[in-house]
């Protein structure tokens, strides 16, 4: 990460293209010029007025050539990953071509960047060749650096600009190619560990059901297993024999289901939080945790459907083990920002005549209406979470968040500086934690 110093000269440069042509060579010479003529005048000496003229046409033969010839920049980059995540490097390459009618000195490419992304992004542009010769071609380069992408959301990187000088280093010009390009950068998902056993297989509509075709062993009829099929169907004694992973062709079962509530109330968050992604860091850490815990559920082979309170989709559910599901969310959540309106009393009603598996709802500090009105959803889940990431200390004394886990929500509190596995562990590895 670059220091601020740094930054804050990178963000000068940035600014824009370069509008004083001269060089401080070029500024040397033109001064020199006017000193000359100014002496010629004033001691009568006309060889200094020759001189001066040399100069001044120098100089603007320089600038004619940079300026009064065509030139042409166009860029195309590739980012590796493609979806990057917050604290991770990205490696960035990119293929740019210039075109010009007279030859181009050697000078300096600049990449810039928008906000949320850092890394140093300048080089030495080789010289090209005049456009206009027999058989010349657009002069191709390729470029490649490291930035890191901070902050999460839709970030822009560039346009790339090239600046050259004139042979004698007097007049320089500055070309944008004016093609940025766009990185979403999704929100880091954090390691989790596997909820507790859960009886029933967490009950509800998760609940398995075995339709066996006949009695006893003999009649099971093992097939090869395939990705996606649960490791609860393993036919362990057909697998041994076949050196190979089958599973019960006859045994039928529901999907486990598990809900995810992101809280976008921003009564629980910030103003930043409203504005752009990665202003509020708070709210930064309950994106994370959402898209980890949705990645763990949907590790574990949960379907997982990611909501918010009133129980609108954030993004189309998550089948278990489901890759390019996961990528699909994540990208969705690069962009994920707070609302207004949001009631925590919409998600009681959610859930007064339906049962689930895991429910984690996360959210910001808690009041004794909110406490009320999450009250009735614990009966409602065979794993009820309630991750609070809050101002101030997760272990000072909070009495909602102990009155929430005397209705039966698992409760845990953290600080953006806090470790989210910890925290993950303690509400659902094992039995109930208040930080009260």
């Amino acid at each position: 990460m670059a220091s601020p110093r740094r930054a804050t000269r990178r963000a000068r440069r940035q600014r824009g293209v370069t509008r004083w042509p001269l060089t401080l060579r070029g500024l040397g010479a033109l001064a020199l010029a006017l000193a000359c003529v100014v002496l010629a005048a004033r001691f009568g000496v006309i060889e200094l007025v020759y001189v001066g003229v040399l100069m001044l046409a120098i100089v603007g033969a320089s600038a004619a050539t940079l300026y009064l010839a065509g030139r042409r920049v166009r860029v195309a980059r590739s980012f590796h990953p493609d979806l990057a995540t917050t604290g991770d490097p990205v490696h960035v390459r990119a293929r740019v071509e210039i075109r010009s009618a007279l030859p181009v000195a050697q000078g300096r490419w600049e990449d810039r960047l928008g906000p949320g992304l850092d890394g140093e992004t300048a080089g030495i542009f080789p010289a090209t060749v005049s456009g206009t010769r027999a058989g010349a071609q657009a002069r191709e380069i390729e470029i490649a650096y490291d930035i890191v992408a901070a902050r999460r959301g839709v970030r822009a990187v560039g346009p790339l600009t090239v600046t050259s000088t004139d042979p004698f280093g007097l007049v320089r010009r500055t070309t944008s190619a004016r093609e940025p390009a766009t990185l979403t950068v999704a929100p880091a998902v954090v390691t989790l560990e596997s909820v507790a056993d859960l009886p029933g297989s967490a009950g509800g509509r998760m609940s398995s059901s075995t339709n066996r075709l006949g009695q006893g062993t003999d009649n099971l009829i093992p097939r090869h297993y395939v990705p996606g099929d649960s490791m609860r169907r393993i036919h362990w004694r057909a697998s041994a024999h076949r050196d190979e992973l089958m599973v019960r062709q006859e045994e039928q079962e529901t999907t486990p289901e598990a809900v995810v509530v992101l809280d976008r109330g921003l009564a629980r968050w910030s103003e930043a939080a409203l504005r752009a992604p990665g202003e509020d860091e708070r709210f930064e850490t309950a994106v994370t945790a959402t898209v980890s815990v949705t990645a763990q559920l949907v590790r574990e082979g949960y379907h997982v459907s990611i909501l918010d309170v009133d129980g609108t989709p954030l993004v189309d559910p998550v089948e278990g083990g489901d890759a390019a599901g996961l990528r699909e969310m994540l990208s969705a959540f690069a962009t994920v920002t707070a609302r207004r309106s949001t009631d925590l009393t919409d998600l009681a009603r959610l859930f007064s005549t339906a049962q689930t598996g895991p429910l984690v709802l996360i959210t910001g500090d808690l009041d004794a209406a909110d406490v009320g009105a999450l009250a009735r959803v614990p009966a409602h889940s065979a794993l009820p979470v309630l991750i609070c990431v809050t101002n101030g200390p997760p272990a000072a004394p909070s009495d909602e968040r102990a009155r929430a886990a005397d209705t039966g929500w698992r409760v845990a509190a953290m600080t953006p500086r806090d470790d989210l596995t910890a925290v993950w562990s303690s509400v659902a590895g094992g039995g109930r934690r208040v930080d009260a």
